[in-house]
């Protein structure tokens, strides 16, 4: 039975990362072609880190959660447009945008919810289980 139970705290732990990840694309995509004066004022596109956590007394199980361990910037460069006209041109007539690669973050975002799908899938399959033994004691 406990194992049941260790089920849905991993499928739990996993569906919370993969929220942070999907809002974090959502981010980066929300931001990517938002332009600035200077580069060191653009938005800097942002990665999700995992971190699985092992039991220490058996690091062999299968059942270990996953936690976000944090949000850190990805260090790539902000491109520069020439654009004299935009409101955020520098007094050369420059806007830095964002190095956030729109595919990218797309097949991060389908990559995460179909992760997400899965654990909701495990989730269910799960509970169905457990109430379909418990129906077995009942009787």
């Amino acid at each position: 039975m406990s194992n049941f139970f260790s089920i849905f705290s991993t499928s739990a732990s996993a569906l919370t990362a993969q929220s942070v990840r999907l809002n974090t694309v959502a981010s980066n995509l929300a931001n990517s072609s938002v332009g600035a004066p200077t580069p060191e004022d653009t938005y800097q596109p942002k990665e999700v880190l995992f971190q699985t956590v092992y039991d220490r007394t058996d690091p062999n199980r299968a059942d270990t959660p996953v936690r976000v361990t944090g949000i850190i910037d990805r260090p790539e460069d902000p491109i520069a447009t020439y654009e004299p006209q935009h409101p955020q041109a520098n007094e050369e007539g420059y806007v830095f945008r964002p190095a956030v690669n729109v595919v990218q973050e797309m097949a991060n975002m389908m990559s995460a919810s179909r992760n997400y799908e899965a654990n909701i899938e495990v989730l269910n399959t799960t509970r169905q289980l457990l109430q379909r033994t418990l129906q077995l004691g009942a009787q």
